[in-house]
């Protein structure tokens, strides 16, 4: 069963300086039917214009994944890290006992646009941590890479969840697969471009929960860009 989340049902709210949708409930924005999914708690699409961003606030027990699409977003936390997110790069960022940080837009120049993306850790009260990888084009391209699993296999960011999270870049050529073990769940979140997520047509922004659903299979008509969530 493919349960599909158009872009323009998810919540919005434009604050001037940020335009930002929410796939789950948050902050002003309340769905009762759409609060979380599996350990997925939230995927906002943000768009900062340039100069501006969140100034430092905190965060505890949970996942934080930052995917950039376009731009540079640059960010600073209380454990000493600072860093530039850009296209490709994925950063994770364990908040546990407590964590304070700002994402602004690194540039004065273009908006920066981006995935903010929370997962439910599987124990409570970590050790805050943070790391980032890079995922160049080549892996991405027609296959779904992984980039964040419990275990940093393949090179990926580690969450400290039961859940694994896939990047591809899409052209119109061979499709993309994925098979879910007997009783896991997934999302697919598309950020640029149309697919075909098995027999539903997503466009850029819209979402996807999957469920008793053994395969997956990716194809475009072009090129797309999209992530798939593997859950418990």
């Amino acid at each position: 069963m493919i349960r599909v989340r158009k872009s323009a049902e998810r919540g919005h709210v434009d604050h001037g300086w940020l335009d930002t949708r929410h796939t789950f409930s948050f902050a002003e924005y309340y769905d009762s039917e759409h609060m979380e999914f599996s350990v997925l708690r939230v995927i906002n699409e943000d768009r900062v214009t340039p100069g501006s961003g969140f100034p430092t606030h905190g965060h505890r027990d949970m996942e934080i994944i930052s995917y950039v699409m376009d731009g540079a977003l640059e960010h600073r936390d209380s454990l000493g890290n600072g860093s530039v997110i850009r296209p490709g790069d994925v950063q994770r960022m364990s908040a546990g006992t407590g964590v304070r940080h700002s994402e602004y837009n690194a540039s004065d120049r273009e908006p920066v646009h981006f995935l903010q993306i929370w997962i439910a850790p599987a124990a409570r009260g970590l050790t805050p941590s943070y790391e980032q990888r890079h995922f160049t084009p080549a892996e991405r391209a027609n296959r779904l890479r992984l980039v964040a699993s419990p275990d940093g296999r393949d090179g990926s960011v580690t969450i400290h969840q039961n859940a694994f999270l896939y990047a591809a870049t899409l052209e119109a050529s061979a499709p993309a697969t994925h098979t879910f073990d007997l009783g896991r769940r997934g999302y697919v979140q598309v950020a640029n471009g149309e697919i075909r997520a098995n027999r539903e047509r997503l466009s850029a922004g819209d979402g996807a929960r999957i469920e008793l659903e053994n395969l997956l299979t990716l194809t475009a008509d072009g090129p797309a860009e999209v992530l798939v969530f593997d859950l418990p």
